[in-house]
Order: structure tokens, then sequence, then C-alpha cells
């Protein structure tokens, strides 16, 4: 945990009002999440535009916890793909934790978790849609990942990916930007294990929103499932599952 010296106080001398402040209250509550030091978490979610025309209050936008939210997300991130992913290279490992932390990814996040809602905008960026302006949504789940972190360090930064991010890398919404099939290829053919076979084995849901159901095999063997929206991203994440399934049964080391 940090001692943070700069960043809070000038939120501390000036208290939000009450029905903010109980706005915050209700999303510590949701997350489950609470703030030993509640300012950092006011300071997360404070945009330049609302600094501005509130000057005379002394409040702090949240740029400097946005950057320090980046770097701890990436570490973050990065214990847990090395921890998880023992058979990637460094430039996969690289790539699929660039698709985790992308801009894109972050607006999700925040969506999911409604954070645009509790964002202090100024009357012009509030107009002007800034709510939902993705690059915002981005910048405040990482100033909130930086405010979790000053607050009490990756002991509760940790769970918080455990609950929000990491679980889709386990579901495979990442698997598009690696090639899963083609390393699994590369496992099985350096210990020329035997055949690598994909079947569909159902197809489920409405002809506009199908879903396909896949097993990769190993001669006989089943090795991994994935389900998918097309039969290729079925296929990566049946791989996916099947490369994670030979590392745990050591099969990679065996001659």
């Amino acid at each position: 945990m940090i001692n943070n010296n700069r960043g809070t106080l000038k939120q501390e001398k000036s208290t939000l009002p009450i029905a903010l402040r109980t706005k915050f209250d209700e999303l510590q509550e949701k997350l489950s999440i609470r703030f030993k030091n509640v300012s950092l978490l006011y300071n997360a979610f404070t945009h330049s535009s609302y600094v501005n025309e509130h000057r005379r209050k002394n409040y702090e936008d949240n740029e400097r916890l946005e950057f320090l939210g980046d770097a701890v997300l990436e570490l973050g991130v990065s214990q847990h793909l090395y921890a998880t992913e023992p058979n990637m290279t460094e430039g996969e490992l690289t790539k699929l934790r660039a698709a985790i932390v992308c801009e894109p990814s972050l607006v999700k996040f925040s969506k999911e978790l409604d954070f645009g809602h509790y964002i202090l905008l100024g009357k012009g960026e509030e107009q002007t849609g800034g709510r939902m302006r993705p690059a915002l949504l981005a910048d405040v789940f990482e100033a909130f990942i930086g405010a979790l972190y000053i607050d009490q360090g990756m002991e509760l930064v940790n769970p918080f990916l455990q609950k929000v991010v990491f679980p889709k890398i386990s579901v495979g919404a990442f698997s598009h930007v690696m090639d899963y099939k083609s390393r699994l290829q590369e496992i099985v053919q350096q210990k020329n294990n035997g055949q690598l076979t994909y079947k569909i084995i159902e197809e489920k849901g409405p002809a506009h929103a199908k879903k396909f159901v896949t097993v990769v095999l190993l001669g006989d063997v089943e090795l991994g499932t994935g389900i998918g929206k097309s039969k290729k991203e079925a296929e990566q994440e049946a791989a996916h599952q099947a490369i994670q399934e030979l590392g745990s049964r050591g099969i990679e080391e065996e001659n």
C-alpha cells in the first residue's frame, strides 16, 4: 500500500456534495469494495472538465491516477498470464496482454461496471455526450485501478481483476488475437503425439445468433471444447483449452 501525499489533498479540502458522496457509497457497495481513503475514489472519477468548472473547490482530476493505473493493470494482467499460460512464448503473451489492456477492452469493462454513471463531468462535457465517450471510459477504468492500488495495494487490485477481467480471458474473449490452433499443432508435432481433428458437436441458438460447440481430439482423446459465434472461433477456443490440458498433463514434456 502506498501513502499518497498528493492527488487527494485537494479533494479532501472541498468535500463533494452529499448527493455525489451517496452515489459513490452505492458504487462501493455494488463492487463490494470499501476505500480506506474515499477521496481517492472521488479523484478517480473526476474529469478535468469538472475541475475547470469548480476551480474554487480545489478538486483534482484523475489524470495522474490514470497514469498509475495503466502500469498497475499491465502488471496484474502480466502476472496472471505468466501463471496461467505456461505454454505461451514471450511474443504471444505480449500480444494477448495488449488485447486485454487496449482501449476497446477497457471501455467494455467500464461499461459493464456502469462507471460512466459516476464520472464527475463539467456541463459542457456532459452536454456533448462525454459520459459515454470511449476514451473517457477507458481512462476512468485505469484511474480506478490506480486509486485502488494506492489505497490497498495489489492485495485488492488482484481480486478486483479476478472478478472483472480475468474470467473473460478464460472464456476466450480475446482468443481472436491468438492463433491457438497453430500453437497446438506445433506442440503436437514436436512430440509426435498423434493427429489433431476438430469436430462440431452442436449448433445452438437461432440462425441470426447461432453458436457452435466444437471439440478438438488428439487421436481418440478429447482435449478441449470451444464455443463461438463461428466455427473458427469455436475451434480456436477448443485449441486454447487443449493447450492448457496438455500443459496440466505434462504431455509436452513427454518423449
